[in-house]
């Protein structure tokens, strides 16, 4: 296992995430995974025992529940030596995901209620208490914004975020699913008024799915921002199991089709990487993995596991050594379709720095 450090700062984390989307089972949660404790707690203690140093959760996942079990989880390992990260934004309510139609009149009171979510300073004040509470710890290593709210002013946002960080309740902050524009213009305001910045953004990205390579990721190189990715196997899409004649049928993507994937483009960039893998006995997950840790614009890979099986060959992924030839070749089956301004760019400034020093 290799360590990065997470953008700018003197933080070090390792190159591959544990995602604990898949603790608990809660309502909607349940496709992605239904980890109870004695699971959740091995699987956090096979990761650390392999290296793995940085967990990532949220508080609405399955409401609450996996931070609660991996608060549990992480009783007995050493502090100091992980990095514990989650999220605000969400409501805190099943009937947020569509679940319990025929709850009750207060349950149906408290979803209307516009301070139970958000990134108000009442929203963040709260729930970076409530987060601590289920967690069992003094403190988050990153607090990440889960989405964009567009009903609060980013300057309310980014000061009752400093003010968590100066508390000591959280060390540093990072943003999810930001377009380029709003990372900027949150970098702008920190800049301007002194605040703590955002140091992460946690974004969708996998080989089938390279949108973020237009804006966001020479955004990332440019600000010094950590990019982790989330769901790099596109919802299981490129673990190898699925074909063009169908897939498992208890796989995650057979009851909970995300990511967006175009899945014929998909299978192309599978059927370059099968032959990858079977040359070196390894699966076509792995190859998928090791595409994402040779992108020098990536910090950490957040993968998800339901079984010790499944996270072991995940982590296997650091050791896959991807040639020059393999990575053209992954490359072109894969690239984005050219979009304006970025063919207009490279038409006219694309060599600009050939021949200089």
């Amino acid at each position: 296992m290799r360590y990065r450090k997470l953008g700018r700062t003197g933080l070090a984390v390792s190159e591959i995430c544990l995602g604990a989307m898949t603790f608990g089972g809660e309502g909607v949660w349940r496709a992605i995974g239904a980890l109870q404790q004695e699971a959740a707690s091995k699987l956090v203690t096979a990761a650390f025992d392999q290296g793995v140093t940085f967990i990532d959760t949220a508080n609405v996942y399955s409401i609450g529940q996996s931070e609660q079990l991996l608060g549990h989880a992480i009783k007995g390992l050493p502090r100091d030596e992980l990095v514990i990260a989650t999220k605000v934004f969400g409501r805190m309510s099943p009937m947020a995901f569509g679940e319990y139609p025929n709850a009750g009149a207060a349950e149906k009171r408290r979803f209307k209620n516009n301070n139970l979510w958000g990134l108000s300073r009442k929203h963040i004040f709260d729930s970076i208490d409530a987060s601590l509470e289920r967690l069992g710890l003094d403190y988050v290593d990153l607090y990440q914004v889960h989405a964009f709210d567009a009903a609060t002013p980013l300057e309310e946002t980014l000061r009752a975020l400093d003010e968590i960080v100066a508390s000591g309740r959280v060390r540093y902050i990072g943003l999810c699913n930001y377009a380029a524009w709003q990372i900027a213009t949150a970098l702008g305001v920190s800049a301007r008024e002194g605040l703590a910045r955002f140091e992460s953004a946690q974004m969708y990205y996998s080989i089938a799915g390279r949108d973020l390579e237009r804006e966001v990721a020479p955004l990332a190189q440019h600000e010094n921002l950590a990019l982790l990715p989330w769901s790099p196997l596109a919802g299981g899409f490129l673990s190898g199991k699925f074909t063009r004649d169908g897939g498992p049928n208890d796989a995650r993507r057979a009851n909970f089709d995300f990511p967006p994937v175009d899945k014929e483009k998909a299978f192309e960039i599978i059927d370059v990487m099968r032959p990858m893998g079977e040359a070196r006995g390894v699966s076509v997950a792995r190859i998928a993995l090791a595409w994402l840790l040779h992108q020098r614009h990536v910090t950490s890979v957040i993968i998800g596991a339901k079984t010790e099986a499944q996270l072991a060959d995940n982590i296997a992924a650091t050791s896959v050594e991807l040639s020059s030839d393999e990575l053209a070749a992954l490359d072109r089956v894969s690239a984005l379709k050219p979009e304006y301004p970025g063919w207009m760019l490279e038409r006219q400034g694309g060599d600009r720095l050939k021949g200089l020093s």
